[in-house]
């Protein structure tokens, strides 16, 4: 059943402040530079928010700077953004510098559930590596994919962006949303990690455009110079195909569903995505019924006949 969710990403240049000496000020004029940011996407009534990395950071700060304003700011930040969840009912994605007990720190997104909870946490996997030798920060070493109200959710972070090993393990789990948080765009490595993954993308980039990509590898939404924030709606309810061999398939079930079913096709690629647009049936439901083959499928069937065909 067409399963449609809406989805806020800011993207706002980091904020800075004149000022140093008031720690407990400056976490203070943190939270209000978020609430006049949310102000932007609230009023659109989303059921997530995607913030970019380190979203509470002051970019202009020497590390031991940072690091007298991280241990005066603990969790306050989060517990605002979890404030906003519970008052407007949605999810935040909020990135961070998280301290750990042992004085070691990570660079995290917390996933803060629509009662404020924090019901998941990815750990940045591939740091840069002065955030090693400088910021005191581990590299997380797990890649989940967190069952949320929304949807099975992945995360990655920035610099993650570049290593494929990670991107492998979330293709593995078929996410059908990634998280992108960063301050580094990635151009279109953005567009491969959705096709790659079979995942709508969400990126929300610091002082740069923020995306959404759906499975295909195709921008359907994006922010712009005068507004670094956007919202869209898309539907977690998608198969994705490839048209050879389903051709007629596929031409069968738009004669009977028509309007019920959409199927996208961005040319060239081979491949589309079915959703269903119905709360009768689902999109897996059309694939069985006209026995679809699923884009994967197809891939691994060709595979298989290369392996029994080999010289």
């Amino acid at each position: 059943m067409a399963r449609t969710i809406k989805i806020s990403i800011l993207g706002p240049a980091p904020y800075s402040l004149p000022y140093r000496e008031d720690l407990s000020g400056l976490v203070a004029a943190m939270e209000r530079h978020w609430e006049e940011q949310l102000a932007n996407v609230l009023c659109e009534k989303p059921d997530l928010i995607l913030l970019p990395e380190c979203c509470d950071r002051y970019p202009d700060f020497t590390t031991e700077e940072r690091f007298r304003y991280y241990e005066a700011r603990q969790n306050r930040i989060r517990d605002f953004f979890a404030s906003v969840c519970r008052k407007n009912h949605c999810n935040i994605a909020y990135s961070a510098a998280r301290l750990l007990p042992d004085g070691s720190y990570r660079n995290s997104t917390q996933l803060l559930n629509r009662k404020g909870e924090v019901s998941g946490i990815y750990n940045k996997n591939h740091l840069v590596v002065t955030e090693v030798s400088e910021g005191k920060a581990l590299c997380g070493s797990q890649a989940p994919v967190f069952d949320l109200d929304i949807g099975r959710t992945a995360c990655a972070i920035c610099f993650d962006l570049n290593f494929e090993e990670l991107r492998k393990k979330y293709e593995q789990q078929q996410p059908e949303l990634i998280l992108f948080s960063s301050m580094y765009h990635g151009g279109l490595v953005q567009n491969e990690w959705a096709y790659h993954c079979r995942s709508y993308f969400a990126g929300a980039v610091a002082g740069l455009p923020c995306s959404l990509i759906n499975p295909l590898g195709e921008v359907i939404a994006h922010s712009t110079n005068y507004y670094p924030f956007l919202t869209a709606s898309v539907n977690l309810d998608y198969e994705m195909l490839h048209l050879d061999f389903n051709w007629e398939k596929i031409r069968a079930a738009k004669e009977k569903y028509g309007s019920a079913i959409e199927i996208r096709d961005p040319g060239f690629l081979g491949a589309v995505m079915l959703t269903s647009e119905s709360d009768a049936f689902s999109a897996k439901d059309i694939v069985r019924e006209f026995g679809i083959e699923r884009l994967d499928d197809y891939f691994s069937r060709s595979r298989q006949c290369r392996l029994n065909s080999l010289e």
